[in-house]
């Protein structure tokens, strides 16, 4: 994980994504990583080789690119408790500071955020736009010269 950033909120396109990917992986879990965009969450990196199933997923740090710029977690649940279990919490306490459970049905309703001890926080879901050329200097994909 990156260094601790503040995070004011998260972008409504990027919560929606979620819920989506969520949707789409119903019954089995998703889950990724959250990347920000200066203090809001803008981007979840999915990284190759997780595995998920109908109770748990599990992300393949060794696959996480070294520029990654992660601040934490986002997985879903299939049932409607988006509550964080023991191993959540356990997963929680070692990776980041910020955390989304996004539970069935996937709705704008049915997540929450979690801070790295599993406390629930408050996280505002903003209506922004992001620059096209927001992932800038830490764009792991850009050529040279173009961050």
């Amino acid at each position: 994980m990156t260094r601790r950033t503040e995070i004011r909120g998260i972008a409504r396109d990027t919560l929606h994504f979620i819920l989506e990917a969520s949707r789409s992986s119903h019954p089995l879990e998703f889950i990724g990583l959250l990347r920000p965009y200066e203090d809001v969450i803008a981007e979840v990196l999915l990284i190759p080789g997780s595995e998920a199933s109908d109770h748990s997923a599990t992300l393949r740090f060794d696959m996480v690119p070294l520029t990654a710029g992660a601040v934490g977690t986002v997985h879903s649940h299939p049932s409607p408790t988006p509550l964080p279990s023991q191993e959540d919490l356990f997963f929680f306490s070692r990776h980041g500071h910020l955390h989304i459970i996004a539970a069935y049905p996937y709705t704008e309703a049915s997540w929450r955020c979690y801070d790295g001890a599993g406390h629930e926080r408050a996280l505002a879901v903003l209506d922004i736009e992001l620059p096209d050329d927001y992932l800038g200097d830490d764009d792991p994909w850009a050529e040279e010269g173009e961050a």
